[in-house]
């Protein structure tokens, strides 16, 4: 009986911690995924300004 009992009580608290693993699995994804949009939008907006600078300075490789 007491190895029934301690059988049900490590089973119910492995899907516990297995709820806890995923959920903080999740939230640190969630947070890579923000950091990388954020980086993206400034890189694109780096690279508008680069090419902005690039044809502002050699206008006559635009065709201007």
């Amino acid at each position: 009986m007491f190895a029934v009992v301690t059988t049900v009580i490590l089973y119910c608290f492995g899907f516990v911690f297995l709820y806890g693993v995923i959920r903080l699995a999740v939230r640190h994804g969630l947070e890579d995924l923000e950091v990388r949009r954020a980086q993206a939008a400034r890189a694109e907006e780096l690279a508008v300004h680069r090419d902005r600078t690039f044809l502002k300075e050699n206008a006559f490789l635009a065709g201007s």
